[in-house]
């Protein structure tokens, strides 16, 4: 089953379904009518008169009735007759409630920061596919208009028709490589599917990307490798502002709370204020970290950490590097330097070289990715910001061109927004509402 299905999946129509909408929206009247109970009994005769002068016995007969009943249209009736200007007045005081709650809920935000336990309680609640719904909103919508605003130009799917979108692919930061091959293979497969409506033809350009997508990852390991024994050693590189300090502090975070011993190690010792950066996320985590004076050797804190790591027996040590770009030879020797002394310590780390890029730099993400790979041994991507981002059509990039794994992606500010990278959450989230299967 492809990653495709995923669509047919959640949009297969079931009368086990259509109940569960029915109920789920009668549940909401429900709640609607019950949180306006106090100002329905106030309302005044002439709209009692409008309602057919019911009794209140009347009245609770039909609000039980409607709670279990599956007529959208009669309870729409109802409602638009007993509107008055108290049930007005009630709807707007309920919707301040709302905005005050919600405002409430984001005020809390940066002190959910700083305690790491109730951000966790907090972001909970929601599901790793809603996280993936939310923090893709911005690239599926962006990727939506672009793709419907391509197809309401044409009326036949000619030679320009596939011209052009290639054009849109890669704007839309897909990659050039993918964006041509997915022009080349679409020719046919319009062709075989007969697909001649504009919600057809975008049915077979979706599915075709994702099939695409899923055939570059066909061996690819997304795990994240732990040491066998001992402690896990995974180092972080990039360019400066790309997120690595940040994607720590958050890993680390979500380590802890799993149950293990984490350690950081400062190697950053360049950068004014990047030790005191993630000196803050670990007084907020809760966990140890190694620093070394301002402009050190970063070796030396590498050396430091990775030997505390192992006589105090951390489960996992977390290497912050300096920010450096991909063409600075001694910048990349220095990187080369830092495994070479957790090598001599721990035969087999780093178990982990993970690359950490701005999704919203769009193709100079992917440029410096192709640059790290050929300068160091990368393992996987972290991907932050993708939230912030209407092109998020990089993620397909990197898998088809680099053959890199995406290992976390970023779907917020918050700590456990940074979530474990998951194909079918993915695609869904990126591009769900453009699909239309049966």
């Amino acid at each position: 089953m492809g990653l495709f299905d995923i669509f047919r999946r959640k949009a297969k129509p079931s009368s086990e379904a259509s109940e569960s909408t029915v109920v789920s929206e009668s549940t909401t009247e429900s709640l609607v009518e019950t949180s306006n109970s106090q100002t329905e009994a106030s309302v005044s005769e002439a709209s009692r008169v409008n309602e057919g002068s019911l009794t209140t016995s009347e009245s609770e007969t039909i609000l039980a009735s409607e709670s279990q009943s599956t007529s959208l249209s009669e309870n729409s009736q109802v409602s638009l007759a007993s509107i008055s200007e108290s049930e007005l007045a009630a709807s707007e005081v309920s919707e301040q409630s709302l905005e005050a709650s919600t405002s409430e809920s984001e005020s809390t935000e940066p002190a959910t920061s700083e305690t790491p336990n109730e951000t966790v309680e907090e972001t909970d609640t929601a599901t790793t596919e809603e996280k993936y719904d939310q923090g893709l909103k911005k690239s599926r919508s962006g990727f939506g208009e672009r793709l419907n605003r391509f197809l309401a130009r044409f009326r036949s799917v000619d030679e320009d028709f596939f011209d052009d979108l290639e054009e849109l692919m890669i704007e839309s930061d897909v990659g050039y490589e993918m964006a041509v091959r997915l022009s080349g293979e679409l020719r046919e497969e319009v062709k075989l599917q007969n697909a001649k409506s504009t919600q057809e033809v975008s049915n077979v350009i979706i599915e075709k990307m994702v099939e695409l997508y899923e055939e570059a990852g066909a061996n690819e390991d997304d795990s994240i490798h732990l040491a066998e024994q001992g402690p896990t050693v995974i180092m972080f590189v990039g360019v400066n502002g790309a997120g690595k300090t940040t994607t720590i502090g958050k890993l680390a975070a979500r380590y802890k709370q799993a149950g293990q011993k984490v350690l950081l190690a400062a190697a950053d010792t360049f950068r004014a204020g990047a030790t005191e950066q993630l000196e803050v996320w670990a007084q907020r985590d809760g966990v140890d970290i190694v620093t070394g004076p301002e402009n050190s050797d970063p070796a030396a804190v590498v050396f430091d950490a990775v030997k505390k790591a192992k006589d105090d027996h951390y489960d996992i040590l977390f290497v912050d590097t300096a920010g450096r770009l991909q063409n600075k030879v001694n910048l990349m020797n220095e990187l080369a330097k830092m495994k070479r002394i957790l090598t001599r310590e721990i035969p087999s780390a780093p178990h982990e070289v993970l690359l950490v890029l701005d999704a919203t730099t769009g193709q100079n993400a992917l440029n410096q990715a192709k640059l790290f790979k050929e300068s160091t041994d990368v393992t996987g991507i972290v991907l932050t910001k993708l939230d912030g981002t209407a092109r998020g059509g990089i993620v397909l990039a990197i898998r088809n061109e680099l053959h890199l794994p995406v290992k976390f992606v970023g779907l917020g500010e918050k700590v456990t927004d940074l979530e474990k990278f998951d194909a079918s959450d993915f695609v869904y989230g990126l591009f769900k509402g453009l699909v239309n299967v049966q």
